[in-house]
């Protein structure tokens, strides 16, 4: 009991401060410590937080539309989280044209941030993709992905929010610059 007292009581300057500064602060509060404080919030506050496709999308396990969503032809530089952890997931420099209407990418910018489990929904087997600390549902992973790696991450956009590279910084992503640093690869280039 006392533990949990001790916990709670440290935790209360972040719950307040990201309570009384508005949802911004809690955004960037989020994104700063997400690895070590992030606590998903319960249904109520997600469905707040969020629109009723992105709840239907991350917290129901659904499938927004083809070509109809917010990121299907996204050619800007800069990095995919998640919606609502902050989880940094994917890169535009993995990402290519699939030719499906939903972002894809040829591999996580951070696997660590990744979970795969099995999918045997819909009278088919799949690889669903869900991030680690929100368990967001993102999407399906499949094996008919362009070299090197042969693997398609097919991304629901209503999962992700994108960081622009100009954005990095101010945002708490500055560690990713270094990425765009460099020319794309050549498999961005010839699949974007």
């Amino acid at each position: 009991m006392r533990t949990m007292l001790t916990v709670w009581l440290l935790m209360l300057p972040t719950v307040v401060l990201a309570e009384t500064a508005g949802p911004a602060a809690s955004e960037a509060a989020q994104q700063a410590g997400a690895a070590h404080q992030f606590v998903k919030p319960n249904a109520e506050e997600l469905k707040r937080r969020l629109t009723p496709l992105q709840y239907k999308v991350t917290q129901q396990n659904g499938t927004e539309p083809p070509f109809a969503n917010e990121y299907w032809n996204n050619k800007a530089d800069g990095i995919y989280v998640d919606r609502v952890s902050g989880e940094p997931l994917f890169s535009s420099l993995d990402e290519f044209d699939s030719g499906t209407g939903w972002p894809s990418f040829t591999k996580p910018l951070e696997p660590a941030n990744i979970r795969e489990r099995d999918d045997r929904g819909f009278f088919t087997h799949r690889t669903e993709v869900r991030s680690k600390l929100a368990d967001s549902h993102l999407g399906h992973v499949f094996p008919d992905g362009p070299p090197p790696t042969g693997t398609r991450y097919c991304m629901n956009s209503a999962a992700l929010r994108f960081i622009p590279k100009a954005d990095l910084e101010k945002e708490g992503y500055g560690q990713y610059l270094k990425l765009f640093e460099n020319k794309r690869s050549a498999v961005s280039n010839q699949h974007r």
